[in-house]
């Protein structure tokens, strides 16, 4: 498959994407989107990657949707258009693997989104991220629902109707980077995490994966029956029986992901 807006690589067991409209700051086109998907899944299907880095290509991660993109739709197209523009978080949401975001310079609107979207987020010093589509009449609706389970209304209703930047250090304060790192470590940084998941039973990792985004929207009750369910097939796996097989013989686990 040929991407003219992004690029993919293989590091080890690592797949990386990367935004490539640098002269653009990684702006949201529609092909842009449409690759961004396609890119995702198949590091997803690749059978060598274990884990799936997102980042971006120039001086920035991602400043939004394309606005050239927005004049002249009806309102049929304008929600195909944005439905399109969303679509990654159901796609992240949907991948058997980890992913990161690399994120640096910014993190914009849709470009925020895609931070949201991810399952971490590493972020050098001095980026600033923040959901403004309000500056322009609209509003980043699709970016603020992942940070609606973590964040208070406040907070929230805050990001999506103020417009305003926040640092990185005010955005590892709220939980929406798992790390702020100087910029020269930030690749380093970020390769070590995805080395750590690396480490992990891919399959506890695909299942614990699974396991949240079912959970998180079950009523209380049910979140517990799940649970259960989900801890008693993984402790019949053979990665869980290698898994305390290794720690009582004091070694390594050698994981087969079955």
């Amino acid at each position: 498959m040929e991407f003219t807006t992004i690029t993919l690589e293989h590091q080890d067991q690592i797949g990386v994407l990367t935004l490539n409209r640098p002269d653009k700051m990684n702006t949201f086109s529609s092909t842009l989107a449409r690759e961004l998907n396609d890119g995702l899944r198949l590091l997803d299907q690749d059978e060598q990657v274990r884990v799936i880095i997102v980042k971006g290509a120039g001086r920035a991660f991602s400043t939004g949707i394309d606005i050239a993109e927005f004049p002249g739709k009806t309102a049929t197209e304008y929600l195909e258009w944005i439905s399109l523009m969303d679509e990654m978080h159901l796609t992240v949401a949907s991948l058997a693997k980890p992913v990161i975001a690399m994120v640096h310079g910014y993190a914009v609107a849709n470009g925020a989104g895609l931070v949201f979207a991810a399952d971490f987020a590493i972020a050098a010093e001095g980026t600033k991220i923040g959901t403004t589509a309000i500056n322009v009449g609209l509003l980043c609706t699709g970016p603020v629902i992942p940070i609606s389970y973590g964040l208070s209304k406040k907070k929230v209703l805050e990001l999506l109707l103020s417009g305003d930047m926040i640092d990185a250090r005010e955005a590892e304060r709220l939980g929406l980077f798992n790390k702020v790192v100087p910029l020269e470590s930030l690749e380093t940084e970020t390769m070590a995490l995805a080395q750590k998941l690396i480490g992990k039973s891919p399959l506890a990792i695909k299942m614990g994966k699974q396991f949240y985004y079912q959970m998180v929207d079950m009523p209380f009750n049910q979140r517990f029956a799940y649970s259960s369910e989900v801890f008693a097939r993984l402790c019949t796996s053979e990665d869980a029986k290698e898994g305390v097989a290794a720690f009582l013989e004091k070694r390594k686990p050698v994981w087969r992901g079955k």
